[in-house]
């Protein structure tokens, strides 16, 4: 079969790397790609988000089976053109993508189905947004209604930082139009952890679980990221709390798009808190997280693609997952300033110095130079028997590359 991958970060290059294992594949293509992903795939330029231009290439290279990595591409549609051509794609439909695009829809989905989650108040006018923080009790959390790269999102002490964090979503747009809206939800307090799952519309089977880390610095200080790192399997993940996962909130959310005729074919990503009322659900993404990808899939023993193919026929019912009981972690390795402005360019050395699994997202090749590209570079994933054996294996690679400006969190796989 010969596979398209739409993207260019780590969690693509995380799918294409699983991808390529699977017998089934003659060859891979990847719009537009990064340098990681050049070395088991022919990368074209082609960005994520331009629909018609990933079904004409697709339809004049026999493309088999697409599958799309980023959210903005589920937002633009891209697997409704693939459908309209008839090429078999891995991701939702736009209109089932809304669960992660729309934080107002998704607030509203888990009212309207009794899924729990934090209560909120949703706004598009600058000054009743204001006015009902006057009102609230602090801390609480301010969110672009749309996509942000993970950054939308502002925990707010007081009325004043509220004000500031609703002028510079909703005034100065500094997440563009996804600031339109926002939602104003209480604050939850607890352990966070990832789930995602694989869904075929009808049939929903969870993955090993993960734990991210979204703050830029160590001990979770500093600016949100897209994330820092990440660790499979997560620790407060117990059988107990796997159990009130399925039964109120993954089984819920699978029954409440089918009665609202939401046909949801992919990976529904579950951003959870463990309260002490219990599992809350934070957020919803409608694809593969980053960094999670990079520490699930390597755990994972099935091939990848006979479970997208069963996602987009409708039969993951007849599929059981098989994963690897060892534990993964993932450090990722950014460029300095990261997540604000920063510069790139800087030649990336060390990559061939050591047998752990190098996830590329931000780089790119310059002649036969690699070199940095963009916010984060690197997820370096280490394996062991634990989590801080996964993390040290990790991070002893970690030491052996390098580039101008590099950093990194030093405690990954602590929490």
């Amino acid at each position: 079969m010969k596979i398209l991958v739409i993207g260019s970060g780590g969690r693509e290059h995380a799918l294409t790397w699983k991808i390529a294992q699977s017998p089934k594949v003659t060859k891979i293509f990847c719009a537009p790609g990064n340098a990681g992903m050049a070395m088991l795939a022919e990368c074209v330029d082609i960005q994520p988000t331009n629909a018609a231009a990933l079904v004409n290439f697709a339809k004049k290279s026999g493309i088999d089976f697409a599958v799309i990595g980023p959210d903005a591409a589920l937002e633009a549609g891209v697997a409704d053109a693939f459908a309209a051509v008839n090429i078999p794609a891995f991701g939702p439909t736009r209109a089932a993508a809304i669960i992660e695009y729309s934080k107002v829809f998704s607030k509203q989905f888990m009212k309207r189905h009794s899924i729990p989650t934090a209560n909120y108040a949703s706004f598009t006018d600058f000054n009743a947004a204001c006015e009902y923080t006057e009102n609230g009790n602090f801390p609480v959390v301010v969110k672009a209604d749309g996509l942000a790269a993970g950054k939308g999102v502002i925990i707010c002490a007081n009325a004043a930082e509220a004000h500031d964090a609703l002028h510079q979503i909703m005034n100065d747009k500094a997440f563009g139009a996804s600031g339109n809206s926002v939602v104003i939800e209480e604050y939850l307090e607890g352990p966070e952890l990832s789930v995602l799952a694989f869904c075929d519309g009808k049939t929903i089977i969870p993955m090993e679980s993960a734990q991210d880390h979204k703050r830029a610095y160590d001990n979770d200080e500093g600016p949100n990221t897209g994330g820092m790192g990440t660790f499979s399997p997560s620790r407060i993940y117990t059988d107990a709390v796997k159990n009130e996962c399925i039964e109120n909130i993954f089984l819920p959310t699978v029954r409440g798009l089918i009665s609202e005729g939401i046909e949801f074919k992919g990976v529904i990503f579950f951003g959870l808190m463990l309260t002490k009322n219990g599992v809350k659900v934070i957020e919803y993404n409608a694809r593969f997280g980053d960094p999670e990808t990079q520490v699930v899939l390597p755990r994972l023993k099935t091939d990848l693609l006979d479970i997208m193919i069963a996602c987009t026929n409708g039969t993951l019912n007849k599929m059981t997952l098989e994963w690897d009981i060892n534990a993964a972690a993932c450090v990722v390795m950014a460029s300095e300033g990261y997540p604000g402005k920063l510069n790139d360019g800087f030649p990336i050395s060390g990559l061939n110095s050591n047998n752990n699994t190098i996830f590329h997202a931000g780089t790119k090749l310059n002649g036969t130079e690699i070199i940095t590209a963009g916010g984060r570079v690197l997820g370096v994933t280490g394996r062991g028997t634990t989590v801080t054996a996964a993390a040290k294996d990790a991070y002893n690679a970690v030491k052996s590359i390098s580039f101008h400006g590099a950093y990194f969190r030093t405690d990954i796989g602590k929490k």
